[in-house]
């Protein structure tokens, strides 16, 4: 997709946010994530019929007497956005969009789906490093001025930026964020040893790992011999498309890859939505955070897991 093309669709995006900006952020979010969008209010006297589990133990102690919490919901909700911007996010077909390209459909629309609900959005984007941060804040030249750098990026993509440090990106958005916040990490995880980040910030905000896939992931056409480079690392292999090992072993790998984003989301308390370059991106995130995805918030962590071999290693060879 050529820029004039992708910024044709980003500018419909303020018409068709107003719907997602409802389900995202009038309150629709907290089926994604259960329980969350509330803060503590304030502590009153126990009553009966109130739930035991909201009693303020430490305020019952120091008072002699069982008082309850009160929570009220967030009437300001934080957007902030994690988007990759390694070699890997702008490898793909000609024809098709590219993984980066469906990343920032995906940006634009949570962006102006925060503008329009008046809420506050930001942005960081990342690729073997930390690069330009956007600050929370409101209004629509904000937001423009997000896309314009993802926009700025995908047109000059740095070749020699090798690796993705999703890691430190993580932690990077933990240090910039006091309150809690909605996150979104828009990325193809192309990386190794993010994972304990990721559950670290899951424990601070709602956060949601959009996991950019593409159909070659687990259909690669049989036409012969290909030359394959992975972009995160630069290796070059050539590869029998025709073989059935080569294609059962790629197709494996990448639907390994997807299943462990799940896991580690789901042990963490995150929320997964792998998203298909051919997948319309309004509707995926609509139905995401409409409550109609599979994708919820998990009532505990399981410890223990191990990524599948070769996992993080490099690109995938796309």
């Amino acid at each position: 997709m050529d820029r004039r093309e992708l910024l044709r669709r980003i500018s419909s995006f303020p018409i068709v946010s107003s719907g997602l900006a409802e389900e995202l952020l009038a309150g629709d979010y907290r089926s994604v994530f259960k329980g969350q969008g509330i803060e503590f209010d304030e502590a009153r006297h126990y009553q009966a019929g109130d739930d035991a589990r909201l009693i303020d133990w430490n305020v019952s102690a120091r008072f002699g007497e069982p008082y309850v919490k009160m929570f009220r919901e967030e009437r300001e909700l934080t957007v902030f956005i994690l988007l990759d911007v390694s070699p890997s996010m702008h490898s793909g077909t000609a024809g098709h969009l590219n993984p980066y390209e469906q990343a920032c459909l995906a940006l634009a629309l949570l962006a102006f789906s925060a503008e329009e609900a008046g809420q506050r959005v930001g942005a960081l984007f990342f690729d073997q490093g930390l690069g330009r941060v956007f600050p929370p804040g409101k209004g629509r030249r904000h937001v423009m001025g997000i896309l314009g750098g993802a926009i700025a990026v995908r047109a000059g993509c740095r070749a020699e930026a090798r690796g993705s440090d999703l890691a430190g990106a993580l932690a990077g958005a933990g240090r910039l964020l006091k309150r809690r916040s909605l996150l979104a990490v828009i990325s193809d995880f192309y990386a190794a040893g993010w994972e304990e980040a990721l559950e670290d910030l899951a424990r601070k905000h709602d956060l949601v790992a959009i996991g950019i896939n593409s159909p070659l992931d687990t259909e690669f056409p049989p036409i012969g011999l290909v030359p394959l480079e992975d972009p995160e690392t630069g290796l070059k292999i050539h590869a029998s498309s025709n073989s059935p090992a080569f294609l059962s072993a790629w197709s494996r790998w990448h639907e390994d890859r997807g299943k462990w984003l799940e896991t580690v989301c789901r042990r963490s308390g995150a929320a997964c939505l792998p998203l298909s370059t051919a997948e319309d991106a309004v509707s995926a995130l609509k139905r995401f955070f409409g409550g109609r995805g599979e994708s919820r918030r998990a009532a505990g962590r399981r410890p223990g897991l191990k990524a599948p071999p070769g996992y993080g290693a490099g690109g995938g060879g796309r």
